[in-house]
């Protein structure tokens, strides 16, 4: 994870726009890379009012990825999205939902059982794997690195976001109000902190060598827009 990828023109474009449209001043430095990824995956605005981030958060997400925390996802589709960094996602362990619960929260539950502490969990669809996920902990039954906690929807979707928060969880937890949400911008937020931690392990790499004039903006992390031509994302799903 030491190669910092090539920013494409594009990308670099998208930032600009969204600098001129968004003032992240009013928020802590460590939290604007992934809230500008956030919006750069989606072109949504809104993610500049409705993010919230822990204030633990972003150095637990960079020292859980620098040391190679597992991180485990809800749906194929958030996998997709998390380029440069390998993904485990537990739903084709269960092809048919328990009785009175649903796939997505018993594949979260399977895959608290196996990471019990320190993984980094993605959620960008499922409400119900999020439910789960802030059950088991507060049963006691896993200790997430991070919770990146982003599901969409109408169902579900704004009630466990706003359960999280509530949560013990909520000081490592990224996350935003209301129903918006989704993979895109769930794979952003990580995407932007695992371009940090390659920046930083390719100048440990190399400590004589001059930063890029790019290096603030993430690369070819496709986590859904503005990503013609970059390389695909490395994941890994449990069956």
């Amino acid at each position: 994870m030491a190669e910092t990828p090539t920013v494409h023109p594009i990308e670099i474009e998208s930032y600009r726009i969204l600098a001129e449209r968004v003032n992240l001043s009013d928020r802590p430095a460590s939290h604007r890379p992934m809230i500008e990824r956030m919006i750069h995956a989606t072109a949504d605005l809104s993610f500049a009012e409705s993010a919230r981030i822990g204030e633990l958060a972003p150095t637990r997400l960079f020292d859980a990825l620098a040391a190679g925390a597992p991180v485990i996802v809800d749906a194929a589709m958030v996998a997709a999205g998390i380029t440069r960094y390998p993904t485990q996602c537990y739903l084709p362990r269960v092809p048919v939902a328990p009785e009175g619960s649903t796939r997505s929260a018993a594949a979260i539950r399977l895959a608290a059982t196996e990471h019990p502490k320190g993984a980094v969990f993605v959620i960008g669809n499922a409400p119900t794997a999020l439910f789960e996920l802030i059950e088991l902990h507060a049963a006691g039954a896993v200790d997430p690195a991070v919770v990146i906690g982003l599901p969409v929807g109408f169902v579900g979707a704004k009630e466990s976001k706003a359960e999280l928060w509530a949560s013990a969880l909520a000081p490592v937890s990224v996350t935003n109000i209301g129903e918006r949400g989704g993979s895109p911008p769930a794979a952003g937020a990580i995407n932007a902190i695992v371009r940090q931690v390659a920046a930083t392990q390719a100048t440990a790499d190399r400590p004589t060598e001059r930063s890029s004039p790019t290096a603030g903006v993430d690369g070819a992390d496709c986590d859904g827009a503005d990503c013609d031509g970059a390389e695909g994302s490395q994941r890994k799903e449990i069956s």
